[in-house]
């Protein structure tokens, strides 16, 4: 098997054998520097009509994540303020659950909306989140993107200098696996295809 065919290989196992892991089945370490580098290299090769690169990436990680925890908690407080004690130390230690947080964000180029409508530019963000979910199952690592009231919040939104119909697209949680990861079952496409 020559080289072109060990990648094209590759390339399909990946994509077969991908799945998400959840949080609570990770744990350390977090990927090297270098590795999220790589995933990240991976999310920016994502289709993107106009070349708009309307993706925004930040990587959370250490003290990071209880910073996270604590804007969660204030978004929490803003919408329903009377939360019990038990819902607030949940929404703290939400972040907690992995050693790495990517927080993907579109933030749409109003000036081209005109030819590249608000959701194609979610979707090219959409297409380097599957990148940076395959590009860490190749690595090895674990990671699943979750979103949830949080991704839709306001305040959070505005804490990553979000506005308008800006959005928060996915917190992906990444970590080594801590345990076995189940093959959950596929379903079969033709269940879902038509031919014209």
């Amino acid at each position: 098997m020559d080289g072109s065919a060990k990648q094209q290989q590759s390339l399909r196992d990946g994509l077969l054998t991908r799945q998400s892991v959840p949080p609570r089945l990770v744990d350390g370490p977090a990927p090297a520097q270098a590795d999220i580098d790589d995933i990240l290299a991976a999310a920016v090769c994502a289709p993107d009509h106009g070349a708009i690169r309307p993706w925004r990436f930040h990587v959370i990680q250490g003290e990071a994540l209880n910073r996270l925890g604590d804007l969660f908690v204030e978004a929490l407080k803003k919408r329903e303020p009377g939360a019990p004690p038990e819902t607030i130390e949940k929404e703290q230690s939400r972040p907690l659950r992995a050693p790495l947080i990517i927080t993907a964000c579109a933030k749409i180029d109003h000036s081209r909306t005109d030819k590249i409508p608000a959701i194609e530019q979610v979707v090219a963000v959409g297409l380097a989140c599957q990148n940076i979910l395959l590009a860490a199952h190749d690595k090895g690592y674990g990671a699943m993107m979750l979103t949830g009231v949080n991704a839709r919040d306001p305040h959070v939104k505005a804490a990553f200098e979000l506005e308008g119909p800006d959005e928060i697209v996915g917190f992906i949680y990444i970590g080594t696996p801590s345990g076995p990861v189940f093959e959950k079952e596929r379903p079969d496409p033709t269940e879902f295809t038509t031919v014209w």
